[in-house]
């Protein structure tokens, strides 16, 4: 068996860093198996709901962040959801209510930072904003959380992300369920024919400045509109390929040539254990399958914690049980790790700058 200090002494040489001197805080005497993991997608406790009548609570996002510890999670994209006053929850799922006036997304954006700056002040949770942040989180055995936005609804104009870049963001999924100015989305009618000459613009400017793209619930020739403007590898936080049309929230899934204009990238796809998967499970399986279509470099993990949709894996707790899972089917310790960290963490060596 693997101990967790030979796992983290792998997974900071992918960094190119010297695990010589470097001392960490064991989890358990045993030795034992352990993969720390990147989530690529994660909403602890719903934050970015702070302010308004159906906030659960600051008592819900300390439980998950905590869980993380037990969950081995190293790296996390705590994703603010930027069209949240636009939305309405219902029966069959979520609807737009429209687009926001000018101004209206910023100050919401505005908004959900200082949330995310108070989350860091109040939990044990590193902000992170380089490579280097994720290898000290590893270091310490502690959380690095990176800073994303959930559509670009809240961008008029793409100079807006120099003030984006220095609060901190370093991601951002360029639509959601909102029709928005950069491009088209899955789950509405096209308005832009993929990708906006705005979205064209926000493209090559987070290029610039080291941003990292996410496509998730983008529509398909958004997606390739980007993947053809890119100069480095993007990804897709949050999906899972398609199967029968039934399935619940199946709009969301992706084809197989969807999946491999990400991989085209270098990029990474999050699995995605929302109730479109019938069982943990099948869950598993569907990891599998994106890893046959794609290539194991190409997969990671995006749990959308904890605003998914009836998921099958809704506590990072299970995420050791995830890992040992993989390797029962067949995947080797390295290619386990490639899926829990390292694939995600190549691609934001690539992309963050220094």
């Amino acid at each position: 068996m693997t101990t967790r200090k030979e796992f983290l002494r792998q997974a900071i040489a992918l960094a190119g860093l010297s695990f010589t001197g470097m001392s960490f805080l064991a989890r358990d005497e045993k030795e034992m198996e352990v993969f720390p993991v990147f989530d690529l997608h994660a909403h602890p406790g719903n934050f970015f709901m702070k302010g308004t009548d159906t906030y659960p609570g600051d008592e819900g996002v300390a439980k998950t962040i905590a869980d993380m510890q037990s969950g081995h999670v190293s790296g996390v994209f705590l994703s603010m959801v930027m069209d949240r006053p636009l939305l309405k929850r219902t029966e069959t799922g979520i609807v737009p209510t429209g687009m926001f006036s000018k101004g209206e997304g910023w100050k919401e954006y505005k908004r959900q930072v200082a949330t995310l700056n108070d989350l860091f002040s109040r939990n044990s949770i590193s902000p992170a904003k380089q490579i280097q942040d994720l290898i000290q989180a590893l270091e310490k055995n502690q959380t690095a959380g990176f800073l994303s936005c959930e559509g670009g609804d809240f961008l008029e104009a793409a100079d807006q992300l120099e003030e984006v870049y220095a609060d901190g963001i370093r991601s951002i999924q360029l639509v959601h369920y909102a029709p928005n100015p950069l491009g088209d989305l899955q789950t509405h009618e096209a308005l832009h024919n993929g990708l906006s000459p705005l979205g064209k613009e926000v493209v090559r400017k987070m290029n610039a400045l080291g941003m990292v793209i996410d496509v998730a619930h983008a529509s398909y020739k958004t997606v390739q509109d980007v993947a053809d403007l890119t100069q480095a590898p993007i990804i897709l936080s949050h999906s899972i390929l398609k199967m029968e049309a039934d399935r619940p929230i199946g709009a969301r899934a992706i084809s197989l040539e969807h999946a491999k204009l990400i991989a085209q990238t270098g990029g990474v796809i999050g699995a995605w254990p929302s109730g479109f998967n019938k069982s943990f499970e099948e869950y598993v399986e569907n990891i599998l399958r994106l890893v046959e279509v794609v290539g194991i470099e190409h997969v990671g993990i995006g749990t959308d914690m904890d605003s998914n949709f009836k998921p099958v894996l809704d506590t990072y707790r299970q995420i050791p049980g995830l890992a040992s899972a993989l390797r029962s089917r067949g995947l080797s310790q390295e290619e386990v790790k490639k899926i829990m960290i390292d694939n995600t963490a190549r691609v934001l060596r690539s992309v963050l700058k220094a």
